[in-house]
């Protein structure tokens, strides 16, 4: 490296240090707050929560089953774990219950043969749920943000309205960050979610909502969005599957806040989020909407054919060592599809990644400052008050919040040189990865470097969703998939990424470690 570098190099690793030891300073007293018991959840005591969405729509449509039992089984599984785990911030029950009696009277009226039902409505009767984000008609539509406490949704955003034309039933909305720009989710306005396998541990963001009530089965699939990892992340905190589509695959209509770009729009994904693979496929067809096409979902997949790269680290500075239960899930699986598939596999030890970071932040930047959307008064100064008000309990924001608007202020300005170089590394990034994975080739890569962090800890390792985040930002598809519990009794797990457009990669990758390592795990306390 060259001298003038020195410098540089000599402040990182100062601030690698200090984050470091903050980080164990924290996590002691955060063993001394929380400990390690959090509260028990009740065990599931109903098969139909323990089986995938179209196997349910299959029992709905074959007479099996009503919609109607369906839907009161998951009502009663949300109240059951609600108020442990505090994942369910708005229901619409009773007009769910309205629908659900149309679909099973669709049903017993025979007009059409289950046949006919698979293809026009395969989703009939399902009951599903959405993070509070996403515009629900006549629900709240806040992203946490205190300021839209009273904003409600005149319209329903284009995924959920695709999903509900193909009979699945929209039961309620699920807790997110403060305008879902965190890895905790927590706000002001309901509070902050916990994790269903220890309470005393964070579910992630800002599908933190969602993943935990996918992880405790309180409904029987879910809808989120990921701009930074979060689809990805709480399904791995949570222990669950969650996809992040190829970029312009989803419609993105009907979030808050929106892409203000048409780079952001490229970041952000809305995907499905379920507790078995195979739900992954058909959910994503459905949702792609006319877009379904350019994902050739229908063409099977050789896994033995695909060739499989890995990475366990991105070794970047500011974020932590990836975990050795994670290092060993992900050396079982690459040995597992080695093995099985006789695939052919490759470690990497792709360079740009240590810069994922600062990647993902300076080509974040934009035009509208991000204290606009969640304060009143604007500017550096108001801010500053404002975290202050934070400290003594007096703010309708959280701290991160209040941080993240004013760490807005620092670094790029959108379309600045900084700005442009960072952009510029990213296209190199992505043409790395384009041409590495050709048309047959998966990555597996860490979805987190820890397994769930005690609740308030991210403030101390604030860094390390860089591992989802830098797969944003070339609009790759990639899916958490669940590889089992660590030593501390948490979900593990990776991501499988794979080229624009060859979601279906994934996909059979993700089917298969589920079938070797057993997917989702009920979260119950022994």
């Amino acid at each position: 490296m060259s001298t003038e570098n020195k410098p540089v190099r000599c402040k990182v690793r100062v601030l690698q240090c200090f984050i470091t030891t903050m980080a164990s300073v924290v996590r002691f007293f955060c063993r001394l707050y929380y400990g390690n018991e959090g509260a028990k959840i009740p065990k599931i005591t109903h098969d139909i929560l323990k089986t995938p969405a179209f196997e349910v729509a299959r029992k709905i449509r074959n007479k099996e089953i009503t919609s109607v039992e369906v839907l009161e089984t998951c009502i009663r599984r949300i109240n059951d774990v609600n108020s442990a785990l505090n994942c369910f911030v708005e229901n619409r029950f009773e007009l769910a219950l309205k629908e659900a009696k149309e679909a099973d009277a669709l049903v017993e009226s025979g007009t059409k043969t289950p046949k006919q039902l698979e293809e026009e409505k395969p989703l009939l009767g399902v009951p599903f749920t959405t993070k509070d984000c996403m515009a629900v008609k006549g629900l709240h539509h806040t992203s946490g943000v205190v300021l839209r406490k009273d904003v409600i949704a005149d319209r329903t955003a284009d995924v959920i309205r695709i999903l509900q034309e193909k009979g699945a039933i929209i039961i309620g909305l699920t807790n997110v960050p403060e305008l879902c720009m965190w890895w905790e989710s927590h706000n002001h306005l309901y509070g902050r979610t916990n994790n269903p396998y220890n309470t005393t541990r964070i579910v992630g963001g800002s599908s933190g909502g969602e993943g935990t009530i996918q992880a405790a089965a309180g409904s029987i699939f879910g809808v989120g969005s990921d701009i930074g990892g979060s689809i990805r992340m709480p399904s791995f905190f949570n222990g669950i599957f969650g996809h992040k589509p190829s970029r312009h695959i989803v419609s993105n209509d009907g979030q808050f806040p929106e892409a203000e770009t048409e780079l952001h729009n490229s970041f952000l994904g809305i995907g499905p989020m379920t507790r078995y693979a195979s739900d992954l496929k058909p959910l994503l067809n459905i949702m792609a909407g006319e877009n379904s096409s350019k994902l050739k979902l229908n063409e099977a997949v050789d896994v033995s054919k695909l060739k499989v790269y890995y990475q366990f680290s991105s070794k970047e500075p500011l974020v932590d060592s990836v975990d050795p239960d994670i290092i060993a899930a992900m050396k079982k699986s690459v040995e597992f599809l080695k093995e099985k598939h006789n695939v052919n596999t490759e470690e990497k030890k792709i360079q740009l990644l240590k810069k994922s970071l600062p990647i993902w932040m300076n080509t974040m930047k934009r035009t509208k400052k991000y204290e606009e959307n969640i304060m009143e008064k604007k500017g550096v100064f108001a801010i500053i008050v404002e975290i202050f008000k934070n400290i003594f309990g007096c703010s309708g924001n959280t701290l991160i919040g209040l941080a993240t608007a004013l760490s807005d202020h620092t670094g790029a300005e959108y379309g600045d040189a900084k700005y442009k170089y960072h952009v510029e590394l990213k296209d190199k990034l992505e043409k790395e990865f384009k041409e590495m994975l050709g048309d047959d080739g998966v990555f597996l890569y860490p979805t987190h470097p820890t397994p769930a962090l005690y609740h308030n800890e991210p403030l101390a390792r604030p860094f390390n969703f860089s591992y989802t985040a830098i797969i944003n930002c070339l609009g790759l598809p990639a899916t958490n998939i669940p590889l089992g519990l660590g030593r501390e009794g948490l979900p593990i797990g990776i991501q499988v990424v794979s080229n624009h457009n060859n979601d279906r990669f994934c996909f059979a990758v993700a089917e298969e470690l589920e079938k070797a390592f057993g997917g989702w795990v009920e979260p119950i306390k022994s």
